[in-house]
C-alpha cells in the first residue's frame, strides 16, 4: 500500500488536497506503464479518465499527472472557468514535483536474436543447406509475389539507408527505375551490386561474401524484384579471389535449387545473377565507373545526367547499390519494417556492420545497432584502445575518406549518419580506424593523400592536379618544411577541389586534410616552427631552401 498526493476538485470547482491510497503492482522498468505511472503505480490501478472526469462528482487525479491531464479537452473541464483551470494548474504545481523528463534511449548492445548476419564468425558453413537452417530463403516466394509496390513501401518504412557510404534512402533509390509506363520499355533492366570495396579500412562486404553469400544472393532476387530487374551483376574486387570463389559456388547452389534463374523460387519471376571481377582500381567503386568497367571500358566516371536509372549498364535502366544494403533486405521483409526501424535514432534506423581496426586490442568486424556510442563500440567489441581510452589520439570513423576526429569529440560520439555529420565528419562505410598517441597523425593523413593521388583516374583537372599538390604539400608538412601560411593555402586548395569533380574522389582526398587542419593545426604549426629553428631561417614557399638562389638553383619569382 502507498499514499500519494492527489488533487480533488469539488462540484463548485474548488481544489482540495488529499491523499489517495492504492496497491502497488510490480512494473518492468522502461515500459510504457513505467513511464505513465507515478512512483511505480501500475496504470491499471488508477481510475481511468472516462470514470474520473465526470461532472458533478468530484474529480480525483494524481498530482504528478495533473499538468498533463489538465489540458485534455473533456466535457466537464470545458464547463470550468479559465480562472478555475489556472487555479487547478497552480495547485498541481504546489502539490507535485516537476515530472522527470523521459529517459534517453540507450543504443547499442544488440541481442543475438536481432542480428542479421548470423555467420559473421563462421558458426556454420557458407553452403545453401546451412544457410537455410538459419533462416535464409524462408518464404522468399511470398515476398516476390507481393510485387514491387509492397517491397518498396516496406523498404521505405524500414528507414534503410545505403550502407556503402552516401546513406541515401534505399526505398527511394529502388523506386527510380519504376517510372510511369516502365513496362512498355523493351530494354532489359539490371541491378548492379557494388562489391568492389576498395576504401582503406573497410572489410565488411568481403565478410558477407565469404561467410553469408546466400544472404547476398537472396537479397539480389528481392531487391531485383522491387525494381523489376531481369538480372543482377555483382562487381567484385579483383583481389577478392577467395570471396569470388565462395560466391560463385553459392550462386551455383542457388541455381540448382531453383531459387534463382527461370521461375525463381516458383514465383513465375525470372532472375539471373552474374559475377564480374574487377582489377582492383579504387575509382571503380564509383557507380558509373563501375558500369564502364563491366562494359569493358576504362574505369572512368560518367557525367550525370543521364543517371543510371535511365541509362545505365549497356544503356539500360540500372541501379547500383552496396552489398550490405542488398543483403539485409530479405530479413527486413521477413521480420517487418517496424522491427528494423526500432533500432537506432530517427533517420538512422537499423543495424550496421562496423569494421574496427588500428590501435585496438582486438580488431573486429561486428554487427551493432546504429547510434551506438563510439566508445562503447570500441570497448565492448574490441577490448578497448591499446593502452586504454586515455591513450586515444584520434579516430577516422567511416573509412579513409571521412575527416578525422580527436579524442575530445570521440568521447561522446554516436555512430550514425546525422551524429557524425554534426561532428563535421561522416559514417561512410563505418570503417573505424583507431589511432593512439604513438601515431604520427600528420604522416598518417599524408599517407592517405598519397593513396588518393595514386588512385585518381585523371579525368578531372581539379582532382588530377589537386591530388598531386596536396600530396606534395602533405609530404613537406610531415617534416615541417613549409611556411605557416601554406596551411591556409592547403585548406583553400581542398575547398576548391571539393564539389568540382565528376565523382566524389575529389572530396575523398580533400576531407581527411580538412579534418587534420581543423583539429590538429597546432601540430602542423609546431613542426613548421621546429624545422625553421633547425634550419636557421624560414624556407621559401614550396619547400625551397633559403640558399637555393645563392646556389644557382632556379626558383619561381616570389618564392
Amino acid at each position: 500500500m502507498v499514499m500519494y498526493p492527489v488533487i480533488q476538485m469539488s462540484e463548485s470547482g474548488c481544489l482540495l488536497s488529499t491523499y489517495h491510497v492504492t496497491t502497488l503492482h510490480p512494473i518492468k522498468s522502461g515500459t510504457k506503464a513505467d513511464r505513465s505511472a507515478s512512483a511505480g503505480i501500475a496504470v491499471s490501478s488508477l481510475p481511468s479518465l472516462s470514470t474520473t472526469l465526470q461532472f458533478p462528482p468530484s474529480i480525483v487525479i494524481p498530482a504528478v499527472n495533473m499538468l498533463s491531464r489538465a489540458a485534455a479537452p473533456t466535457s466537464s473541464l470545458s464547463q470550468l472557468s479559465s480562472r478555475s483551470l489556472r487555479a487547478q494548474g497552480a495547485a498541481a504545481r504546489s502539490f507535485a514535483t516537476v515530472s522527470e523528463a523521459p529517459p534517453v534511449k540507450h543504443h547499442g548492445g544488440l541481442r543475438d536474436q536481432d542480428r542479421i548476419f548470423t555467420n559473421l564468425y563462421s558458426h556454420h558453413g557458407a553452403d545453401l543447406k546451412s544457410a537455410m537452417k538459419y533462416g535464409d530463403w524462408y518464404r522468399t516466394k511470398d515476398m516476390i509475389v507481393k510485387g514491387d509496390d509492397w517491397l518498396i513501401s516496406e523498404i521505405k518504412a524500414s528507414g534503410l539507408r545505403g550502407r556503402g557510404g552516401a546513406g541515401f534512402p534505399s526505398g527511394l533509390k529502388y523506386s527510380f527505375m519504376n517510372t510511369k509506363d516502365w513496362d512498355k520499355d523493351p530494354r532489359p533492366r539490371y541491378l548492379v551490386v557494388n562489391a568492389d570495396e576498395g576504401e582503406p579500412g573497410t572489410c565488411k562486404d568481403r565478410e558477407i561474401m565469404r561467410k553469408d553469400p546466400q544472404k547476398l544472393i537472396e537479397g539480389c532476387l528481392v531487391v531485383g524484384r522491387a525494381m523489376n530487374a531481369n538480372a543482377a551483376y555483382i562487381y567484385i574486387r579483383g583481389e577478392f579471389y577467395h570471396e569470388a570463389t565462395v560466391l560463385q559456388r553459392a550462386i551455383n547452389e542457388a541455381y540448382e535449387a531453383g531459387l534463382i534463374g527461370k521461375n525463381a523460387c516458383g514465383s513465375g519471376y525470372d532472375f539471373d545473377v552474374y559475377i564480374h571481377r574487377g582489377m582492383g582500381a579504387y575509382i571503380c567503386g564509383e557507380e558509373t565507373s563501375l558500369i564502364e568497367s563491366i562494359e569493358g571500358k576504362a574505369g572512368k566516371p560518367r557525367l550525370k545526367p543521364p543517371f543510371p536509372a535511365a541509362v545505365g549498364l549497356f544503356g539500360c535502366p540500372s541501379t547500383v547499390t552496396n552489398v550490405e544494403t542488398v543483403a539485409v533486405t530479405p530479413t527486413i521483409m521477413r521480420r517487418g519494417a517496424s522491427w528494423f526501424s526500432s533500432f537506432g535514432r530517427e533517420r538512422n534506423a537499423g543495424t550496421k556492420l562496423f569494421c574496427i581496426s588500428g590501435h585496438v586490442n582486438n580488431p573486429v568486424t561486428v554487427e551493432e545497432e546504429m547510434s551506438i556510442s563510439l566508445r562503447e563500440l570500441i570497448e565492448k567489441h574490441c577490448g578497448g584502445v591499446r593502452g586504454g581510452w586515455d591513450n586515444l589520439l584520434a579516430v577516422i570513423p567511416g573509412g579513409s575518406s571521412t575527416p578525422v576526429i580527436p579524442k575530445s569529440v570521440a568521447d561522446n560520439q554516436l555512430m550514425d549518419f546525422d551524429a557524425l555529420k554534426d561532428s563535421q565528419t561522416g559514417l561512410g562505410t563505418a570503417a573505424v580506424i583507431v589511432m593512439d598517441k604513438s601515431t604520427d597523425i600528420v604522416r598518417a593523413i599524408s599517407r592517405l593523400s598519397t593513396f588518393y593521388k595514386h588512385e585518381s583516374c585523371g579525368q578531372c583537372t581539379p582532382c588530377r592536379e589537386g591530388s598531386k599538390w596536396t600530396m606534395q604539400m602533405m609530404q613537406r608538412m610531415e617534416t615541417g618544411n613549409a611556411r605557416e601560411r601554406e596551411i591556409d593555402m592547403l585548406q583553400e586548395l581542398t575547398k576548391q577541389v571539393e564539389g568540382h569533380t565528376i565523382c566524389a574522389l575529389g572530396e575523398a582526398f580533400a576531407w581527411p586534410i580538412q579534418g587534420l587542419i581543423r583539429h590538429f593545426r597546432p601540430e602542423l604549426e609546431a613542426r613548421i616552427r621546429q624545422y625553421e629553428k633547425e634550419l636557421g631561417a624560414a624556407p621559401y614557399a614550396g619547400g625551397w631552401h633559403p640558399n637555393s638562389r645563392a646556389e644557382g638553383k632556379l626558383i619561381s619569382p616570389g618564392m
